[in-house]
């Protein structure tokens, strides 16, 4: 079955990339504001590499893309960044590929999961709420508190379904 590109996730969807990176820009922005924390020149540069990527980046990619802007090629401006906009809730961190990606509806408490295109590396980030229900439930049979659940699926995104790939 063919999937359809202008549906499902934004990352795997036909659309205008500069229009949602503005967006969430401007409500970065805006939850900075209202968290009383400062998105810096370097911050906000890092959230729109990410943003204009729209896909996992890992932070010496950043870094590269940040040096060329001027912001510096020591490895801590990049990771103070990518850990500033974690901790605010403007990006996340994909574990399975220690890379980086930006938040796509910051400011709302929300347990995304992500699905990783493992030949272009497109992440998508979808609403997991069932799934936390799911795991609050497990846990809490066995007493367990879940704090922070980071829920990853590998595959294909629609486009790369359409071109056949060798068995990795």
């Amino acid at each position: 079955m063919t999937a359809d590109p202008d549906t499902g996730p934004l990352a795997f969807r036909s659309h205008d990339h500069s229009h949602c990176a503005d967006g969430v820009l401007a409500e970065a922005d805006a939850l900075s504001e209202r968290q009383g924390v400062k998105l810096t020149p370097v911050r906000r540069r890092a959230l729109e590499i990410l943003l204009r990527s729209h896909r996992a980046m890992g932070a010496y990619e950043v870094l590269e893309r940040l040096a060329e802007d001027g912001f510096g090629k020591q490895p801590p401006v990049a990771y103070r960044a990518l850990d500033f906009l974690v901790d605010h809730g403007l990006a996340h961190r994909i574990r399975r590929l220690n890379a980086f990606a930006a938040c796509m509806c910051p400011g709302t408490a929300h347990r995304p999961a992500f699905f990783i295109c493992h030949a272009c590396n497109a992440v998508a980030e979808a609403p997991a709420d069932a799934v936390g229900r799911a795991m609050d439930s497990a846990a809490e049979a066995i007493g367990f508190s879940v704090e922070r659940m980071n829920v990853e699926a590998v595959g294909l995104c629609p486009a790369c379904r359409e071109v056949p790939h060798a068995a990795d």
